[in-house]
């Protein structure tokens, strides 16, 4: 990355100098070939595009071994009040089964649960892993916090509004879009009207629709992102789904998390603990993939052998009829020579 910097630092310079000196610019052209001209130009075209964008950190390591300080509460604001399109403030990070570091640390999934000003209770999730349940643990997930944050005696209305948010870098269901949202309504058998919050329910639970009241599912399918970026959440996904931010991205967020993340400002040693990380990462998704082929093969093979006793028993069954059918002409035969005498 360094040297590429360097050489578009070079072809800046070269392209900074060039108009300077008619005489110049005639000594380099005829200096210079055809040959010679073309895989320069393309190299310097190449290098002031690389020099334009910055790699980062990935979110899931932030996520899980930097997101400790309330400075760094920022980022994560940003990036929610781009998805949520409105001013979301974290204030606390709540303790969750993937913001632990052990020795029993799983690369795959990533989670987290943030209190913010509205008194919200937000769950940002990434998985690396295919998941046939995955919705289903969603829905356990969301089941979970509603019945921990709550006390016995209190009443009902003071469940607090919960929103899980997951980027996922797996084919989750079928679809076409990148991002998806899933709320709960009420609508109606005859008439399919929806059901409205009350006046009087509105001004108690602060609260304007009935689907603020049950858990909201955001799904980021980033591995989906066709990379046109039309608002701030699409800067924020193609930073989930390539690692680096393009020169100019201006979304909530992005702009500390490129400082913050930046690879180039890590230390020797938290280099050495993030590639590991990473590393580990793509082991267990290979180990996961080797796994899955192995599985389709074993059904494959089974399938192959069923089919394989299916024609066995299916010629057996043949030749039993064949066999049943010779039995019967040679009976009748008998029964006709037995009239006969």
């Amino acid at each position: 990355m360094t040297c590429v910097r360097r050489l578009g630092s070079s072809c800046r310079l070269m392209l900074g100098r060039w108009g300077k000196a008619r005489q110049d610019r005639v000594r380099i052209l005829r200096s210079l070939s055809i040959e010679n001209i073309a895989p320069l130009g393309y190299l310097c075209i190449k290098a002031l595009a690389v020099a334009k964008r910055k790699e980062l950190i990935r979110f899931d390591w932030f996520m899980k071994f930097m997101l400790r300080d309330k400075a760094d509460f920022e980022i994560l604001s940003g990036f929610l009040s781009e998805l949520l399109k409105e001013d979301v403030e974290v204030l606390s990070l709540l303790e969750s089964e993937g913001n632990q570091e052990d020795e029993d640390d799983k690369f795959n999934r990533v989670d987290l649960m943030v209190r913010t000003s509205k008194q919200e209770l937000i769950i940002v999730e990434i998985q690396n892993e295919f998941q046939v349940d995955f919705l289903q643990r969603l829905l356990y997930g969301t089941s979970k916090a509603t019945t921990e944050y709550i006390h016995k005696s209190d009443a009902y209305g003071s469940i607090e509004r919960i929103i899980s948010v997951s980027i996922v870098y797996f084919a989750l269901g079928q679809g076409v879009d990148y991002v998806y949202v899933g709320q709960t309504n009420f609508v109606g058998m005859h008439q399919h009207d929806e059901l409205l919050l009350s006046q009087r329910q509105k001004e108690e639970f602060h609260l304007q629709r009935v689907s603020e009241i049950f858990p909201t599912y955001y799904l980021i399918r980033a591995e989906f992102f066709k990379g046109v970026i039309t608002d701030g959440l699409d800067q924020w996904i193609y930073f989930f789904k390539n690692g680096e931010v393009q020169e100019g991205f201006d979304a909530k967020g992005l702009v500390k998390a490129s400082e913050v993340l930046d690879y180039q400002k890590m230390s020797p040693a938290e280099k050495a603990k993030y590639e590991a990380y990473y590393r580990n990462l793509r082991e267990e998704n290979s180990w996961a993939w080797s796994r899955r082929v192995e599985m389709e093969e074993a059904v494959k093979e089974a399938v192959e052998a069923m089919q394989e006793a299916v024609d066995a028993m299916q010629e057996a069954l043949e030749a039993a009829n064949g066999a049943l059918e010779v039995a019967n002409e040679a009976q009748v035969k008998e029964k006709e020579q037995s009239v006969l005498a």
